[in-house]
């Protein structure tokens, strides 16, 4: 059951003074407006008993306090692939006149509870949780009410925001892109066809696959095949595509579930003696640095990390604070060489 915060009257009324005199004190004014230090120090102490913490995620937020915003990640602040979240995140919080203060906890949940627990105490005006890959998680409870879930989505029954790319609209668009290309033989790399064979805790991966499917069976077409990776490596990739190869297959369009994977499907066709796009043609997701460095270049749909950031933080401005709900937010479409038109 969540807990109900604790507000600057229920301090006032259980300390049993003014709620002008509980914001005086709370706020470090009660000694320059000649507040007693006996009513201080009685102030003080109720608000330590009742684990009250200023309501900064709201109005106030905006009306200025500490000015800070935690940013907490799993592995985002090493990582290179999604720094950009966090250099979104700056921008932001920077043109709104907020410093943000980031910590890592490296996938360990006791970590992250007490970096957010440290961060509350240091009065941060609210809390950025991100994570490296979509994912449903769970929230603290001290975090509830006054933080954004970024790149991940709230375990079932709690009530936080969530800033996640638009999985879904990408891979139906991945699918209109083929098929408006002439393609109608299309296999997937990464998941498999019946609606379990998808790696497990992989959001991306669920709504990636709904979207192609949706988009492919508007149009009367189903996917020929479909191969499982429990992990989106290249190797994993290379695998799955030479499977493809040894069935028969020797033309197509691929849709492979992360640009890892389609760097192994290069490499598998290219041993193979296949070229893309004359051969097949792929389309894939994410916009890995490398992807732009293959021959032809991979056309692929990008994670918006800068705009992800950003709009976590702006998200936290808001006038209503962290509501819950969750913002979804388009994956651009970078064209590149990989897919042949068909007329």
């Amino acid at each position: 059951m969540k807990a109900r915060r604790v507000t600057q009257a229920g301090v006032a009324h259980a300390a049993g003074v003014s709620r002008s005199t509980a914001s005086l004190v709370l706020s470090g004014r009660g000694d320059e407006l000649r507040i007693s230090g006996e009513v201080q120090r009685r102030v003080r102490q109720v608000a330590l008993e009742l684990g009250y913490r200023p309501n900064l995620v709201s109005a106030g937020l905006r009306d200025g306090t500490s000015r800070t915003i935690g940013f907490l990640s799993d592995t985002i602040a090493t990582s290179q692939l999604a720094g950009d979240m966090i250099r979104g995140a700056l921008a932001e919080a920077h043109r709104a006149g907020y410093m943000l203060f980031i910590g890592e906890s490296e996938g360990d949940i006791a970590e992250e509870e007490r970096l957010v627990d440290a961060m509350l105490d240091r009065q941060v005006d609210a809390v950025v949780i991100a994570s490296m890959f979509t994912r449903e998680r769970g929230v603290s409870e001290a975090a509830r009410g006054r933080a954004v879930l970024l790149n991940a989505l709230p375990e079932h029954g709690i009530d936080v925001a969530a800033v996640v790319p638009d999985e879904y609209d990408a891979g139906r668009r991945s699918a209109e892109r083929l098929l408006a290309a002439g393609h109608r033989r299309i296999h997937l790399i990464g998941v498999g066809l019946g609606e379990d064979e998808v790696p497990p805790e992989t959001v991306a991966g669920v709504e990636r696959r709904r979207g192609i499917l949706d988009a492919l069976g508007a149009v009367g077409v189903t996917p020929e095949s479909g191969r499982l990776c429990r992990i989106w490596l290249p190797d994993d990739g290379w695998k799955a595509t030479r499977d493809l190869l040894a069935s028969g297959v020797d033309g197509g369009a691929l849709i492979t579930f992360n640009d890892r994977l389609a760097f192994g499907a290069y490499q598998a066709l290219h041993e193979a003696g296949l070229t893309i796009p004359d051969d097949f043609s792929m389309v894939s997701f994410d916009d890995h640095q490398l992807a732009g460095w293959l021959h032809p270049g991979l056309t692929t749909f990008a994670i918006p990390h800068y705009e992800l950031g950003e709009r976590a933080v702006r998200r936290l401005l808001t006038d209503e604070g962290p509501t819950g709900g969750t913002e979804r937010i388009a994956m651009p479409l970078v064209e590149r060489g990989s897919i042949a038109e068909h007329g």
